[in-house]
C-alpha cells in the first residue's frame, strides 16, 4: 500500500525562502504540487531558486518582502495573491540570531531578533490570516476556505541552549504565538502549528561542524549527528495538507530527540 499527499491547486507563501531551510520548504511544497511564492529580500536568490523549481516542472513566483516592515509584508502579500492566487499555505520562516552571553546583549542585539523572530512572523501570520478568514466567512472568493500556517520555530524554543537565550526566548515567543493563532482561528478551519527543527546542515552553518566546536557539539547530541533539510519535509508536507485537519495548535520538535 502507498501514501501519498497531494497539495495540486494550492498555493504556499513561504518567507526567508531564499536560502537554508525557506529554500528547502519551498522546493518540497513544489514537489508535493504547490504553487510557491518565494519571499524574502534577496531577490537574486529567490530567482536563482524560480528557475530550479521551474526546471523541475513547478510553479514559483518571486516577492521581495522585509519581514520587518509591516507595509512590505503588506504588499508581498497582496502581490501574491494577485498573480498566483489566494494563499493556502503559509511557511512562516524568516529567523535570525545572535550569539553571545546574556549580559552582552545590547538593545541593537535584542531588536534585531525579536523584530524578525517574534514580530515579523506575528504580522506575516496576521495578514495571510486576515484573507484565510475573509475566505472562510465568505466575504472573499478562493477555491479553498480555511489554510494551514505552519510558524517555524525551533528547539531552542523548547530547551535553553547558552550564548542564544535571546533566540531562544525569541522561539519560546513564536511557539506561544502559535497557540494563541490556533486558539482564535481555528474555528474557521484555518490550522496553526509549530515546527520545531533541531540542529540542521546548511548551507550557512555548513562549515562550522568540521571545527573544535562544532565537533563538540554533535559530541553532545543524542544520536551524534545533524539533520539535513530534508529531513523536515514529511513533517511540513503533512502540515500543509488536508490529512492535518485535526491537527491544530500542535508544536512538532524535529530534532532527533535533543530537547527531551
Amino acid at each position: 500500500m502507498s501514501y501519498s499527499i497531494d497539495l495540486s491547486g494550492r498555493v504556499a507563501f513561504v518567507t526567508g525562502a531564499s536560502g537554508g531551510l525557506g529554500a528547502q520548504f519551498a522546493r518540497t511544497l513544489s514537489q508535493a504540487g504547490a504553487g510557491v511564492v518565494l519571499a524574502s529580500r534577496r531577490i537574486d536568490k529567490l530567482k536563482d531558486l524560480r528557475a530550479r523549481i521551474e526546471g523541475d516542472g513547478g510553479d514559483a513566483y518571486v516577492v521581495e518582502c522585509d519581514v520587518n516592515d509591516v507595509h512590505s509584508i503588506r504588499a508581498a502579500v497582496a502581490r501574491a495573491e494577485t498573480e498566483m492566487g489566494s494563499i493556502d499555505i503559509l511557511v512562516n520562516n524568516s529567523g535570525v540570531s545572535t550569539t553571545q552571553r546574556l549580559q552582552d546583549v545590547t538593545e541593537e542585539d535584542y531588536d534585531f531578533v525579536f523584530n524578525t523572530n517574534v514580530r515579523g512572523a506575528f504580522f506575516v501570520a496576521q495578514e495571510v490570516a486576515k484573507r484565510m478568514l475573509a475566505r472562510s466567512k465568505g466575504a472573499a472568493p478562493g477555491s479553498f476556505t480555511g489554510g494551514r500556517i505552519i510558524n517555524i520555530a525551533s528547539m531552542a524554543g523548547l530547551k535553553v541552549l547558552p550564548q542564544i537565550g535571546v533566540y531562544c526566548m525569541s522561539k519560546a515567543a513564536v511557539v506561544q504565538m502559535t497557540k494563541a493563532m490556533a486558539l482564535e482561528w481555528g474555528r474557521f478551519g484555518i490550522n496553526v502549528n509549530a515546527l520545531c527543527p533541531g540542529y540542521i546542515d546548511t548551507e550557512i552553518n555548513h562549515h562550522h561542524w568540521d571545527t573544535e566546536g562544532g565537533k563538540k557539539l554533535i559530541a553532545m547530541l543524542p544520536r551524534k549527528r545533524v539533520g539535513d533539510p530534508k529531513d523536515l519535509d514529511a513533517a511540513l508536507i503533512m502540515l500543509a495538507s488536508d490529512q492535518s485537519h485535526f491537527i491544530n495548535g500542535a508544536v512538532i520538535a524535529a530534532d532527533d530527540g535533543f530537547a527531551v
